[in-house]
């Protein structure tokens, strides 16, 4: 039994529980200002940090089944953006530009496979196979400080992904490939997999980071809630949840990076010592209007199961920074997508940050 199902045996009813984190969110961002509670920082950080991600049912529960695996390499840039990015953002009205403002670049893969990669026939309840491969570019803005005066603790990001779904995002190919390599069975079913269809979407979170809960001995815990959204014919869906972190010299983060739809990270580390970690944990409630993965193609027919609209996660891991190097392991929990789904979705990511 994965260890998420025996601590919370009952998390597949998520209907009442994502409507009670929407309350808890709620209650936790009405509660006041939200302060600086991490070191100074002075002058602009002139780094840029290059991250590699890389999510895996093999770190989860074993199984190649619903979300198998997903790579993303990305770049955050130092303060320093192109005029023409800034001028964009200016058109989404709840993304601030007032903060410090970094450049997001990406380039990765999702897929999604059945419950059993080793049949060949269309299993018509369960999820298709299907495939994303994407570009993004994207903003962060951050409010640690502006022109050296400490301001609220928040994060804006904006990031539009454009790629294509289907056989050419090459998702059958890196799998069979990779099962390969490693002597596993040879997935059977993509001759069902969703057809070729461009995918955009557009993706805004806002992150806060609360003071400090205790800081002695160089220990410290925090607490970072989280409000957002996606849209586009990938995914539309409305996202809330909370992070909690726990460790010696907090780095100067909102959490590791991580790929989406989970809980949003940043990409941006800034240590306060040569070294420090921490032990991090996290919930997510989303409410998910659309999912091509789950509600089949757009424009053509093509395989689809029943999606369910409320979706939950729960994150857990540990952080490791080493002076201009970040490691990260997260074990994700998804609650049931679609409403014939067997197996509830469990996975590891494993993230490596360098700045530069």
């Amino acid at each position: 039994m994965p260890f998420w199902r025996s601590v919370l045996p009952n998390f597949d009813t998520v209907g009442i529980r994502c409507r009670v984190l929407l309350l808890i969110v709620s209650l936790l961002l009405a509660g006041g200002e939200v302060v600086v509670a991490n070191a100074e920082i002075s002058g602009p950080d002139l780094a840029g940090i290059l991250s590699l991600q890389v999510e895996n049912d093999l770190w989860g529960d074993g199984a190649d089944r619903n979300y198998t695996h997903g790579t993303r390499i990305s770049y955050l840039s130092s303060e320093e953006v192109p005029a023409w990015l800034k001028k964009a953002a200016g058109y989404v009205p709840v993304f601030s530009r007032d903060g410090a403002l970094r450049t997001s670049y990406a380039v990765g893969q999702s897929i999604f496979t059945s419950e059993d990669i080793q049949q060949k026939e269309l299993a018509v309840n369960e999820r298709p196979y299907a495939g994303w491969l994407y570009a993004a570019v994207g903003l962060i803005s951050d409010h640690r400080e502006i022109n050296g005066k400490r301001q609220s603790n928040r994060l804006d990001s904006l990031e539009l992904n454009l790629g294509i779904i289907g056989p050419e995002s090459f998702a059958e190919d890196t799998q069979t490939m990779v099962h390969k390599v490693i002597d596993s069975p040879r997935p059977m079913g993509w001759s069902h997999q969703l057809k070729n269809e461009p995918g955009v979407m557009l993706i805004y979170d806002r992150q806060w980071q609360a003071r400090y809960l205790f800081d002695f001995w160089g220990l410290g815990a925090d607490i970072s809630p989280h409000v957002g959204g996606s849209l586009g014919n990938v995914m539309t869906a409305l996202s809330t949840g909370a992070m909690a972190r726990f460790g010696f010299d907090l780095p100067n983060d909102y959490g590791p990076p991580m790929i989406r739809p989970s809980r949003p990270g940043s990409g941006f580390f800034q240590p306060t010592a040569m070294f420090s970690w921490y032990l991090f944990a996290g919930v997510d409630g989303r409410l998910v209007l659309h999912n091509i993965f789950l509600d089949g193609n757009t424009f053509t027919d093509s395989h689809s199961v029943d999606r369910e609209p409320w979706v939950g996660e729960i994150q857990a891991g540990l952080v490791l920074t080493w002076g201009d190097v970040q490691l990260s392991f997260t074990n994700i929990y998804r609650s049931d997508e679609f409403t014939e789904q067997q197996s509830s979705t469990e996975f590891g990511s494993i993230s490596l940050s360098l700045r530069h």
